[in-house]
């Protein structure tokens, strides 16, 4: 203990003196840039001097550099809409996240930080040889290509070390899915607020040509002739805000579940997030975010009911949580109808119109069956299926490489996943693909199972639902949601804290028993020993990864 102490100290006396002065440095910088400088340019600077402040603070705490990134992954696509979509802006976060790896191997090798296998890791490693190998397949055009799909594929799954070391506490895993929370309800509402009042809200009147028409989508109800537009919030893509909201939905179920049961009454909070959500994911104009968005409340709350505690009170509980989920959303269906009855009402056409099978324009056999299937047999009909044309020279951003570093673009590239996988990296990379999705799955699934009749049990099913929709519906309709950076990033994050849940379990059957025990034991000395001793070997054994 006092080593430790010893070491903390001298860790603070190398950090004060630096951001001291860095901060003096990025001051007169500042000076500078104010008094010479105006406009676009001074914006971006500062965009700049602000990655510089965030990176000295998570050189000295990984964990808010970990919040940072969250972040910044959310509103970053607001200032790439005003800046000319700036890849400055783009790449910023990226520049983050990795100060963060840093940050956290400089605490891991002090032993500050806890650590696991992922029971999935052969498998991965495998995909990760073939990522490598194609990034230099000759049929790529460059190996930039093959550096963007590193970055996309891979460049974030260091996430799943953080997740798992983020939580020490019960308290720790509260206070991430209540920022997420939080930040989904603002990104939420200001969403529902574009697609009420027009698309020009959030949006520049002049916007790089590449990005004008993902953030100004519109629909039009087949039959009824009603217009939809599809608002993007902070986001440069309707498609993007539609994830994000699904996403974020699936979390605040698990939280509001998980917090009825431990509390045992409603909280207003992870409450007001589902309602929210919920409007926000039938205003968002995409028919697979409501569709998915129903499918998510019916399933988790069948989940919750056949993961509820073996007593009366904890299945008493988790009936009360899911009335009070599904009062949640009536009552936020009820404002939305009367704070907006034009917008909701053109949706419910569109939705209708569309995916019942009584219409005329009926579409959901063709967009779920049909499309993918038909965009599969695709990849098969374009050259070097078999052994690939290079990593990345089919996935998001091949405009970006092609425009500014000159290179050409291969005319390859399906919307199916699988398709993807082949065209980049041929039967090889389809199969290790395959391989270490599967494994991940059921890895996943076998620590829900374990926390079945535990009150951790609803944020483990949401986040296995969560990686089960990632790497399998949505990769068969299209690699564009992996490949997405905002959902990525959350994925390899939540399954370092789904891997870390049985952990938490743990101590806290643990911390009940010694509560007991203490309660019950005679005073002294000889009583507490015990107990000492059985907190020690919990915190060994979960500090090398058991129950992982």
């Amino acid at each position: 203990m006092i080593a430790d102490r010893m070491r903390a100290i001298n860790t603070q006396r190398i950090k004060t003196p630096l951001l001291a002065l860095g901060g003096l440095l990025l001051a007169y910088q500042v000076g500078e840039w104010i008094l010479y400088e105006t406009g676009p340019d001074l914006v971006l600077r500062s965009l700049v001097l602000l990655a510089l402040v965030i990176a000295l603070v998570v050189l000295a705490n990984w964990r808010y550099g970990l919040y940072l990134f969250l972040l910044w992954v959310i509103v970053e696509d607001l200032p790439r809409k005003w800046l000319g979509n700036s890849m400055a802006v783009y790449f910023g976060k990226d520049v983050l996240v990795g100060v963060v790896y840093l940050a956290l191997a400089f605490a891991w090798m002090r032993r500050q930080v806890r650590s696991f296998r992922p029971p999935f890791l052969v498998p991965l490693l495998l995909f990760a040889g073939v990522v490598l190998v194609q990034m230099f397949n000759p049929h790529s055009p460059s190996v930039f290509y093959g550096l963007l799909g590193f970055k996309l594929y891979l460049y974030y799954a260091p996430l799943l070390f953080v997740g798992y070391a983020l939580l020490e506490t019960e308290q720790d895993l509260q206070r991430l899915l209540r920022f997420s929370v939080a930040l989904a309800i603002v990104v939420a509402v200001l969403g529902i607020t574009q697609g009420v009042i027009g698309l020009d809200f959030l949006n520049p009147r002049e916007m790089a040509p590449e990005l004008e028409q993902m953030t100004r989508l519109t629909r039009v109800a087949p039959v009824s002739k009603e217009v939809v537009a599809r608002p993007s919030a902070v986001f440069v893509s309707d498609g993007r805000f539609a994830t994000y909201v699904l996403l974020t939905l699936i979390l605040a179920l698990g939280l509001a579940t998980h917090e009825f049961i431990v509390h045992g009454r409603r909280r207003w909070f992870a409450a007001l997030g589902v309602g929210t959500l919920f409007v926000a994911a039938v205003m968002t104009g995409s028919r697979g975010a409501a569709v998915y968005a129903v499918i998510t409340v019916l399933g988790l709350s069948a989940a919750a009911l056949w993961g509820a505690p073996l007593r009366w009170r904890g299945r008493e509980r988790i009936r009360r949580a899911i009335h009070g989920v599904l009062l949640t959303l009536a009552l936020g269906f009820l404002v939305a109808l009367i704070v907006f009855p034009e917008a909701l009402g053109a949706r419910w056409a569109f939705y209708w119109e569309t995916l019942s099978p009584t219409s005329p324009g009926y579409e959901l056999a063709h967009r779920v069956r049909d499309y993918p299937w038909q965009n599969l047999v695709k990849a098969f009909q374009q050259p070097n299926w078999a052994t690939g044309n290079g990593t990345g020279t089919a996935s998001l951003g091949t405009q970006y490489v092609s425009r500014y570093l000159g290179v050409p673009k291969l005319p390859i590239g399906v919307e199916n996943g699988y398709g993807v996988l082949l065209l980049e990296m041929g039967i090889a990379g389809l199969l290790t693909w395959l391989l270490w999705t599967f494994a991940a799955t059921v890895a996943a699934w076998r620590v829900v199972r374990r926390l079945r009749g535990t009150h951790l049990f609803p944020v483990a099913a949401a986040i296995f639902w969560f990686v089960f929709l990632l790497l399998f519906p949505f990769t068969y309709g299209g690699m564009q949601p992996y490949q997405n950076f905002i959902l990525n990033a959350h994925f390899w994050l939540l399954l370092g804290v789904l891997f870390r849940l049985p952990g938490l379990a743990t101590e806290a059957q643990y911390r009940a028993w010694a509560v007991a025990r203490f309660r019950t034991a005679p005073a002294g000395p000889a009583a507490i020993a015990p107990l000492a001793g059985s907190a020690r070997r919990v915190r060994l054994g979960h500090a090398s990864g058991e129950g992982a």
